[in-house]
């Protein structure tokens, strides 16, 4: 048998990042959670943590750590089925993308009972390999699966609006909204991995996305998209819920009007894990509802 409290030190040091940060989560000595590794190592027969700066777990560290989140879960479901036992708080680990949480999903994580959230934030095209590698047992993102192991529900898509200042497409478009324009306006990306600008920019120039070139500003921030079109700075797609108000007062203004984005968002959640994340998934699909395009098109 696995002592759940080596697993609990292999999960923490691994999302901590160091063993002296595990251990002041876990409220031991960093000599005990470095003791409880080299325990539990030895058990398994094989190296579960690559010690540097920081400390991440190997591939069958990764597995373990995802037995004891799923484990932590069936406890909890069986607490609530038998009233003797303590249920105590759960921890769950999703990974989501930035957008989404700055526009729906907190509602629907605000709606559930007896559980703490730590979320991964990554793009929607990869939080699905948090799940592969077992780092999450839930994750919001645009890949629909089948993922071994796991359920996938759809949830709609978010709407994506390209926008701008005024000032800013009076600058840059004045002579309209094309492949030569575009590759020399300052766009906003969130990050390497952000593909959204390009996607928007291929589907409006007909053009090959490796050659979807043009100069942006990086901003790893929702809400710092939609300032930065605000102040000028560039332009960006923006989630259509963080932008309705700035264009309908005219602070802001579509690039190229009728052209949104929609992105399709799908729940995906390990099969094992399903019955204890029962109450988030009807919150996160009830929100779901309420916050994105529930459409069967790719794009508006």
């Amino acid at each position: 048998m696995l002592d759940p409290a080596q697993l609990a030190a292999l999960a923490a040091v691994h999302r901590r990042g160091s063993f002296d940060l595990a251990a002041a989560e876990l409220h031991v000595t960093p000599s005990a959670i470095s003791q409880r590794i080299k325990a539990l190592e030895e058990a398994t027969g094989t190296l579960l943590i690559r010690r540097g700066a920081p400390s991440v777990a190997t591939e069958t560290g990764l597995r373990l750590i995802r037995h004891h989140d799923e484990v932590a879960l069936l406890e909890r479901t069986l607490a609530a089925d038998l009233p003797g036992l303590s249920a105590g708080l759960a921890t769950l680990r999703i990974a989501v993308n930035a957008d989404s949480l700055a526009t729906w999903v907190i509602p629907a994580l605000a709606a559930t009972e007896g559980l703490l959230f730590d979320l991964v934030i990554d793009d929607q095209d990869v939080s699905q390999d948090w799940l592969r590698r077992g780092e999450v047992v839930a994750a919001i993102t645009s890949h629909p699966g089948p993922l071994q192991g796991c359920d996938t529900i759809p949830l709609g898509a978010l709407r994506y609006r390209a926008t701008a200042s005024p000032a800013y497409v009076s600058r840059w478009f004045a002579d309209g909204v094309t492949a030569r324009t575009l590759s020399q306006a300052p766009a906003l990306t969130f990050s390497d991995k952000d593909r959204l600008q390009e996607r928007w920019v291929t589907r409006q120039t007909g053009g090959d996305a490796r050659r979807a070139a043009f100069p942006s500003h990086r901003m790893a921030s929702s809400q710092a998209f939609v300032d930065a079109c605000l102040c000028g700075l560039g332009w960006g797609l923006n989630p259509e819920q963080l932008v309705t108000a700035h264009l309908a007062s005219g602070v802001l203004v579509e690039l190229a009007p009728g052209t949104a984005l929609d992105v399709p968002l799908h729940w995906q959640f390990t099969r094992l894990a399903a019955p204890a994340l029962a109450q988030v998934t009807r919150a996160i699909r009830q929100a779901a509802l309420q916050g994105l395009q529930q459409t069967k098109t790719g794009a508006a």
